[in-house]
C-alpha cells in the first residue's frame, strides 16, 4: 500500500515537473532589440561568468566545455543555457543570489531570437 501511495504521488509530482523549452517561446515579429551587447554580455557577465568563463581558474564545479564568454560560445550553447536558466528554468546559477524572473523572461526571449 505504502508503494501504491509513492507511485501516485510521484506520478502527480511529475506534473509540476515541466519546464519551458526554448522551442516554446517565439520570437516576436521584427526580432527584439535585444543583442549580445546590450543584454547577453551584461547578463553573462554578471550571472554565468564567475564559473563559465575560460579566464576564471576557481569554477566551481563548472564543467570545463560551458565557457559563456563570447558570444559564439553562447550562440552554440543556447538551447542549454535556456534549459538552466531562462524563463522559468532556474536551475542555474546556484545560489541565493538568482536572476530575478523579469530578466530570466528577457533571456528566454534573447536565446528564442537567436542570442544575436
Amino acid at each position: 500500500m505504502k508503494r501504491q501511495f509513492l507511485l501516485v504521488l510521484l506520478i502527480g509530482l511529475s506534473g509540476c515537473l515541466d519546464f519551458t523549452t526554448i522551442d516554446d517561446v517565439d520570437c516576436p515579429d521584427g526580432g527584439t532589440p535585444l543583442t549580445y551587447d546590450n543584454f547577453g554580455r551584461p547578463f553573462m557577465a554578471v550571472w554565468c561568468n564567475r564559473c563559465h568563463s575560460a579566464r576564471v581558474e576557481d569554477r566551481q564545479g563548472a564543467p570545463v566545455d560551458v565557457v559563456l564568454d563570447t558570444k559564439e560560445r553562447v550562440r552554440a550553447l543556447r538551447d542549454r543555457i535556456f534549459a538552466r536558466a531562462a524563463a522559468d528554468n532556474d536551475s542555474m546559477p546556484p545560489g541565493p543570489d538568482n536572476p530575478p524572473r523579469a530578466e530570466r523572461d528577457r533571456l528566454a526571449v534573447w536565446l528564442a531570437c537567436g542570442a544575436n
